[in-house]
Formats: structure tokens, C-alpha cells, sequence
């Protein structure tokens, strides 16, 4: 039997408690065996079996640790990961994976000079409805795709005090949801010709941007993506339209939602997405006509389980350097176009 891998977790904020604690629990041959945070008393009454750290360099120096998990504020991303990569360890840094482009190449470079497995943790690639999706554009279901419009909107009308709402860097909207959604378009697509994107703080006492609109320019088709603070009555989260009809989704993957309930990763009903979606064709009457479709199970855990197989040498982990490398680029010609106002083109992808 293979030894189980030793793994630390470098913040407890919502990503760090809801997220990464569970699933590392939760996924066979991984060990949570310590946690650095700075909430000591209420890690020692939810934890008994594992070491509570005051600060990332005692996971750093622990022969024990076998990886590091980064879920802490943005800005200190890629300075953790490059720390634990040259300390050994391997590493899976929450989204975003770094502020810019150089802070990336940076990491990924500690990365190669130390052989050890970095990666990012794109969970959003184990939805049910994307992984739907994926099956039916696979399958070739829709035909030529024209349009694919991917929305993740909430209604949050107040500015809460935290990291994320805040001034500091990496905050905002297009930095916490734009990777998630970037990702999946470059799963579905691959790399777009150009990007053309707005960000706005619409909210009244808002510190940093909390709505983005972004559109990515393939030769033939567009993929938009849009995240808003301020929708009340969201529509569908996917619309995609193609020459053989259209893939409708309401909703959004459940999985958050339970592991924000306590439900362990891998229980009953894990991952399984009641709302079904909807493929529509227009028949040779101009009707249109509907049928259900059905979900593929969502599973955050696999992400982990690559993850774990990469760092004992079997196969890669779900997010390699290279893919890494195309969100971050992709978040900064974003913002760039949201600051000029103008169309971004892109030159080739990272190799």
C-alpha cells in the first residue's frame, strides 16, 4: 500500500475552511497534517489530529510535509509558493494563481529548478453543468458553436470587510471569479485570437471592481463571460448556441453549497445537480423542441486525486505550468483592455 501524503494548508479563511480542509480529508492518500493560521483556539476545538502552525516556515522546515496548499490572500501567493518550492515541497495554490504574468513565470520556473509538481486549484472544472457541457460539445451535439455565454452573477448589494472587497491587490471580482471562468472557455476552446473586457465597481461604497463583461475573439465564434454583484434575477449560468441548436443551464454547481452546509465530499447525493439542462433544436416546422439533459456527477475531489498522483509520478495534475501560465496572461490582457477601452489582440499562447 502506498504511504499517504503528508499535506499542509497555508490559510483558513473561507477558501482554506470550506474548500481545501474537506476535500484533502476526503480524498484517499492524503493527510491534512497541519494548518497555518492564525485562529489557534478554534483550530485546536475543530482539529485533533492535526498540527496547528503560527507561520508557513514551520511547514517549510517539516521533513514530514510532502506538499503545501497556498489558500491565503492573492498578493502572497506566489511569494509562499516559490518559499515552499524551494523548500521541497510541492504545491497547489488556490486561484489565482499569482497577481501577473511575471509573478507566475517566476513560480513556475522555482518549480522546475526544484522538480517538484505546482498546479492550480481550478476546482470549476469539476462542475456538473460544465462537465455536461464539455460531454455534449464533445459529442458534437450543438454543431459549430457561435456564442458561449458563461455567467456567475449574485446579488451582494452590500460591500463586505474583507480581503477580497478590499483595495489590495489581486482583490476584486475579475480576480477571484475571471480565473474560474477564463479557465473553462480555454478548456472548451482553447486560446482566443484577442479579448475585449469591462470591468466596473458598481456598487456605491465599493473599494474594487465587482463586475467584469469579457469577451474572448476565436476565428469563427465568441465566448462571453460576465459575473455581476447586482442581479437579483440571474438568468442562465450557460447559454451556448451552436449550429445544431442550443445548451441551456440554470443554476450553479452544487458543490459549494453543500460543502458550505458541512456535507463530506463523497457523501450521498455528492456532486449531483438536480437541475438538468436543456438542449433546444428548431425542427423543420421552425418549432422548437426541448428535451431534458441530463448532468454529469461533479466531483471536486479529482482534482486533489490528480494532484496526489502527480506528486508520486503517475500522470500530471489537472492544471499544468503551461495552463497556468494561459489564465494568468489572459487575467492581465483583461485588465488591460478594461483600462484602454480597447480590443487586446493575444500573440501565441505559452508553450
Amino acid at each position: 500500500m502506498t504511504t499517504p501524503l503528508q499535506v499542509g494548508l497555508i490559510g483558513y479563511g473561507l477558501a482554506g475552511s470550506v474548500f481545501h480542509a474537506p476535500l484533502i480529508q476526503h480524498t484517499p492518500g492524503l493527510v491534512l497534517h497541519s494548518i497555518v493560521s492564525s485562529q489557534r483556539d478554534r483550530l485546536l476545538r475543530s482539529f485533533t489530529d492535526v498540527r496547528i502552525c503560527a507561520t508557513p516556515q514551520q511547514l517549510f522546515e517539516d521533513p514530514a510535509l510532502d506538499a503545501v496548499v497556498i489558500a491565503t490572500p492573492n498578493r502572497d501567493h506566489a511569494p509562499l509558493a516559490i518559499a515552499a518550492l524551494q523548500a521541497g515541497k510541492h504545491v497547489l495554490v488556490d486561484k489565482p494563481f499569482t497577481l501577473d504574468v511575471a509573478e507566475a513565470e517566476a513560480v513556475v520556473q522555482a518549480a522546475q529548478a526544484a522538480e517538484r509538481v505546482v498546479s492550480v486549484f481550478q476546482n470549476r472544472r469539476f462542475d456538473a453543468d460544465f462537465l455536461t457541457l464539455r460531454r455534449l460539445l464533445d459529442a458534437g451535439v450543438l454543431g459549430e458553436v457561435a456564442e458561449c455565454h458563461s455567467h456567475f452573477d449574485r446579488y451582494r448589494p452590500q460591500v463586505r470587510d474583507r480581503w477580497r472587497e478590499s483595495d489590495a491587490p489581486g482583490a476584486g471580482l475579475w480576480m477571484d471569479l475571471g480565473p474560474h471562468l477564463l479557465d473553462q472557455m480555454l478548456q472548451l476552446f482553447g486560446w482566443p485570437e484577442a479579448i475585449s473586457a469591462d470591468l466596473a465597481a458598481q456598487r456605491g461604497d465599493a473599494r474594487s471592481d465587482d463586475y467584469f463583461h469579457a469577451v474572448l475573439h476565436y476565428p469563427r465564434h465568441r465566448a462571453i463571460v460576465h459575473a455581476g454583484s447586482l442581479v437579483a434575477a440571474s438568468g442562465p449560468r450557460f447559454r451556448v448556441h451552436g449550429s445544431l441548436g442550443s445548451y441551456l443551464k440554470d443554476g450553479r454547481d452544487v458543490q459549494e453549497a453543500q460543502l458550505r452546509d458541512g456535507v463530506a465530499p463523497g457523501a450521498p447525493g455528492w456532486g449531483l445537480d438536480p437541475l438538468h439542462g436543456q438542449h433546444v433544436v428548431v425542427d423543420a416546422e421552425d418549432r422548437l423542441q426541448r428535451s431534458s439533459v441530463d448532468n454529469v456527477p461533479g466531483d471536486y475531489r479529482r482534482l486533489y486525486a490528480a494532484f496526489r498522483n502527480a506528486m508520486q509520478g503517475v500522470g500530471a495534475p489537472t492544471v499544468s505550468a503551461v495552463e497556468a501560465l494561459q489564465v494568468m496572461r489572459l487575467l492581465e490582457a483583461g485588465a488591460a483592455s478594461a483600462h484602454s477601452g480597447r480590443r487586446i489582440e493575444l500573440d501565441a499562447p505559452p508553450a
